[in-house]
C-alpha cells in the first residue's frame, strides 16, 4: 500500500471530481488487493479525505494519522462498497470523517491546538456534532430511499446524487421526460413523508 499520510501533490493537482464510474472500477480492483489501483485511488481522492479530517480535527498530526488509518480501513473493505447505496468518494469521506471523530472523542477534553497552528486551519467547516447530525440525517435519507421501488430509488439517486439531468434520466430508463419528472415528483412526496415521520 502507498504511504497513506499526508495527500501528495499529484492528488492536490487531480482533476476534483475523478469520475463515479473511474472510482468504482479501482474500488473494485482495490477489492481484489490490486495495490497499483490503491495507489491510483489514493492520488485520485486523498486531498478531499484530508480536508474533510482536517476540518474536524484542527490538528494536522491527527489528521496526517487518522487519513492513514482511514485508507487502511477502505483497503480493507473496498468488497463491501455498494455503488447502488453511495458514491464511492462519499463511502470514503464517510469512513474518514468516523474515525476522525473517534480520534476527536479520544482527545483529552482540555486539548487545544496552538493559535498559530489554528491560523493556518482551512476555513470554517462543519463542528464534529455537525458532521454526526450529517450522517445521522444521511442514514435517515438512505432508510426512507430503501422504501420507494427500486426503479423510483435509483432515479432519486441518480437525479439527486450523482447529479443526473431529466433528460438523462429519461433516456435511461427509456421514459418521456414528463414522466421521469412525475416520478420524481412522487418519490419525493414519499420520501418527504418517510422523514418526517
Amino acid at each position: 500500500m502507498p504511504n497513506a499520510s499526508r495527500p501528495s501533490s499529484t492528488a492536490a493537482s487531480s482533476p476534483p471530481a475523478a469520475g463515479i464510474a473511474h472510482l468504482c472500477g479501482l474500488l473494485d480492483r482495490v477489492a481484489q488487493k490490486d495495490r497499483q489501483a490503491f495507489a491510483d485511488l489514493y492520488d485520485a481522492t486523498s486531498a478531499k479525505l484530508y480536508g474533510a479530517v482536517l476540518r474536524i480535527l484542527r490538528d494536522r498530526g491527527s489528521a496526517d494519522d487518522v487519513l492513514q488509518e482511514a485508507y487502511v480501513k477502505i483497503w480493507r473493505q473496498a468488497a463491501v462498497f455498494d455503488a447502488g447505496r453511495a458514491s464511492p468518494i462519499t463511502w470514503m469521506v464517510t469512513i474518514a470523517r468516523h474515525l476522525a471523530i473517534d480520534e476527536l472523542r479520544r482527545q483529552p477534553k482540555g486539548y487545544r491546538e496552538p493559535e498559530e497552528a489554528l491560523a493556518q486551519a482551512p476555513d470554517e467547516g462543519p463542528s464534529a456534532q455537525d458532521e454526526l447530525h450529517q450522517e445521522q440525517d444521511a442514514q435517515r435519507l438512505y432508510r426512507c430511499l430503501d422504501t420507494l421501488e427500486d426503479g423510483r430509488q435509483d432515479m432519486v439517486r441518480l437525479a439527486y446524487l450523482e447529479g443526473w439531468s431529466r433528460s438523462d434520466l429519461a433516456t435511461h430508463f427509456d421514459q418521456p421526460v414528463n414522466t421521469v419528472k412525475t416520478w420524481l415528483h412522487r418519490a419525493l412526496k414519499q420520501l418527504k413523508g418517510c422523514l418526517a415521520s
